[in-house]
């Protein structure tokens, strides 16, 4: 058996090298190239192919080029999928795989770390300390997570984990999902629409993959429901708000402090040393510069044990669809 995998990045290569000394089964990394419809070529003579793409795989010319070439899957070293054309590929008889629960810790524990660090105006605290100015000023006076209501939309493995996090600080939590977890529901009171939930709730965290009804949760028309002084925090997916309404909401007052990990640009920066003009007057640009805005981009997922665990799931969802004919983590069929 042999595995082609594209887009390895260095952090990448030790994980890689494990999973290979634990199975014996050969694989060829690819450190600087995407799967694209000229290098899905490189794929010929391999029982299977994985990747992490920050470019969309929807060109029809790829899909036919696996089916060519007899591999029946490509394994995709994240959990969101939405970068596929998940039809397109099901009708080339190619599975689209993900890794569902890499780690949930690493990113509830950012999600609830950039909510803390604007309950306590830290950005605004190191901005004027830059100034010399170390004062009490008033302005700067913070919050407790025990007196907060935490409201997690999305009440999966990664919202769970947030919840508790959050309960172990003690604050109050409500959730809303469309489908209701048990485990959720032992930690959290479940509200019936997103409305609700945004009512009430102090620190509103999204933790939902993005479908079709779940573009653009986050918008002009729910956002008039939030709580004055309420923070939103987004390590989802870029999508699940529309970003130029939550800057409006920033920008007057009604919403108190925004942490984003993910946005829909974010191709354009995503792992990437760019020229700062290529992101000028972009939304990125302007999160990057608002005292009320924690911003980070795409990091959630990057600890030590989420890369260890996506690689080894990837490359194991190509080991026993190659070995047994069964898929595995398939989102597509």
């Amino acid at each position: 058996m042999k595995i082609l995998a594209y887009m390895v990045q260095p952090y990448e290569e030790e994980a890689f090298k494990k999973w290979h000394e634990e199975n014996g089964i050969e694989v060829d990394i690819l450190k600087q190239e995407l799967l694209t419809a000229e290098t899905v070529e490189k794929a010929k003579g391999y029982d299977g192919i994985t990747t992490q793409q920050v470019i969309p795989v929807k060109d029809e010319a790829i899909f036919k080029k696996l089916e060519e070439f007899g591999i029946k899957q490509i394994s995709s070293r994240t959990a969101g999928v939405d970068m596929f054309d998940g039809e397109l590929a099901k009708a080339h008889n190619v599975a689209i795989t993900n890794v569902p629960g890499y780690s949930p810790n690493a990113i509830a524990e950012l999600a609830v770390s950039h909510a803390s660090q604007l309950l306590r105006n830290v950005k605004k605290v190191n901005k004027a300390m830059e100034t010399g100015d170390y004062s009490w000023n008033h302005e700067l006076l913070g919050r407790e997570i025990r007196n907060c209501t935490v409201g997690i939309v999305g009440t999966g493995r990664i919202g769970l984990t947030a919840a508790k996090i959050y309960q172990g600080y003690g604050a109050k939590l409500i959730g809303y999902d469309k489908f209701r977890s048990d485990a959720a529901a032992e930690i959290l009171e479940y509200k019936d629409t997103l409305e609700d939930l945004l009512k009430e709730a102090d620190i509103v965290s999204l933790h939902l993959p993005l479908f079709e009804d779940t573009y653009h949760l986050i918008n002009k028309d729910n956002i008039k429901f939030m709580k004055e002084g309420a923070i939103l925090v987004n390590t989802g997916r870029g999508a699940l708000v529309n970003i130029d309404d939550v800057i409006e909401g920033l920008e007057s007052g009604k919403i108190f402090g925004a942490g984003i990990d993910v946005l829909e640009m974010e191709t354009a920066y995503v792992n990437q040393k760019i020229d700062l003009e290529k992101i000028k007057g972009t939304a990125a640009e302007k999160l990057t510069k608002m005292d009320n805005v924690v911003f980070t981009p795409h990091y959630a997922f990057f600890t030590d044990e989420a890369i260890s665990n996506i690689v080894s799931t990837a490359l194991d969802n190509v080991k026993t669809q190659v070995e047994t004919g069964n898929l595995v983590n398939a989102t597509n069929m």
